[in-house]
């Protein structure tokens, strides 16, 4: 398997399709000790596993590289790039920056995929005209054919044993717009309509005293609260002035979500990190940042923002 990259752009985003754990390590392993050898910052977001493979193969350079246990940083795809990628390449930005980022792995669940595809085609637009490379492991034996098919769709370079490939079927936005999927809502999802912004601090409190009687307590509690304002506030001020709030329970986790009649145009909304000289545009980041997931819908109608939180 090659590590190595023959490309002259600036940004670079290969995926490294791999069998078991000597092909991830021969396809992940050069490709961090080429980056130090070119004195290049170099970070590694896999979950835990995998960075203890590499860290152990690395040996005595491990202590070069900023590890990342993307089952916890990148719980929501969503804010893998502001939390994750864009985080370590904008604190180094004079040079190339090296970053492997395997955001989807078996165990990441149906309901949580489509954001990882949408955020995997998302890359391409948020490092445009960066010096970044990204390389996204993908397991062959576990993960399902789709995600594969969708990996050669938001790639535009696949390496795999056979050497590197560029995607004839690399087509991001058609990824981003497959799964901009209607949501549907269960029959006891409660529900609260709002259409002015003396009514947000109702629709707040409606949503924690749901919380409450779930028994949501202390920081996801008040997670919640933060992640209803900040959505209801978006929706008075940018979508239409009006919305619905609706709220329910899936297993252990409270989910709850906005629709308003506006249209979500920029699919990188709530995905660039807040530059502080800019008013605004802190709403949508923020619910990433606390929820465990984030779908967004829009279409016709309007736009549909839901999370989850408490798992």
């Amino acid at each position: 398997m090659t590590n190595a990259v023959t490309t002259d752009e600036l940004f670079v985003h290969p995926a490294l399709f791999y069998r078991g754990e000597q092909e991830f390590l021969a396809g992940t392993v050069p490709f961090v000790l080429a980056g130090l050898a070119a004195a290049e910052p170099v970070a590694v977001a896999t979950p835990p596993e995998h960075l203890e493979l590499i860290r152990h193969h690395l040996a005595d350079r491990a202590d070069e590289v900023h590890f990342v246990d993307m089952t916890r940083a990148g719980r929501n795809p969503g804010w893998i790039i502001p939390g994750v990628l864009r985080r370590f390449a904008d604190a180094h930005q004079a040079g190339r920056v090296r970053i492997i980022g395997e955001p989807v792995w078996a165990g990441r669940s149906h309901l949580e995929y489509p954001a990882c595809a949408q955020h995997e085609a998302l890359i391409n637009a948020a490092f445009v005209e960066r010096e970044v490379t990204i390389l996204c492991p993908y397991d062959t034996d576990g993960l399902d054919p789709r995600v594969l098919d969708d990996a050669w769709a938001t790639h535009p370079l696949v390496i795999d044993g056979a050497g590197e490939t560029a995607s004839a079927a690399y087509s991001p936005e058609l990824v981003v717009a497959r799964y901009n999927e209607v949501l549907p809502v269960p029959p006891d999802a409660e529900t609260y309509h709002f259409d002015s912004s003396s009514q947000l601090a109702g629709a707040r409190e409606f949503a924690v005293r749901y919380g409450g009687r779930t028994g949501l307590d202390g920081r996801l509690l008040n997670d919640l609260a933060l992640a209803v304002a900040e959505l209801t506030t978006n929706s008075v001020i940018h979508g239409a002035g009006s919305g619905t709030l609706r709220i329910w329970t899936e297993g252990v986790r409270i989910v709850c979500e906005v629709h308003d009649a506006g249209r979500l145009v920029d699919p990188l909304a709530g995905r660039r990190p807040q530059v502080p000289s800019e008013p605004g545009g802190r709403g949508l980041l923020l619910v990433n940042h606390i929820a465990d997931l984030v779908r967004v819908h829009t279409g016709e109608t309007g736009t549909t923002i839901r999370f989850y939180l408490g798992s």
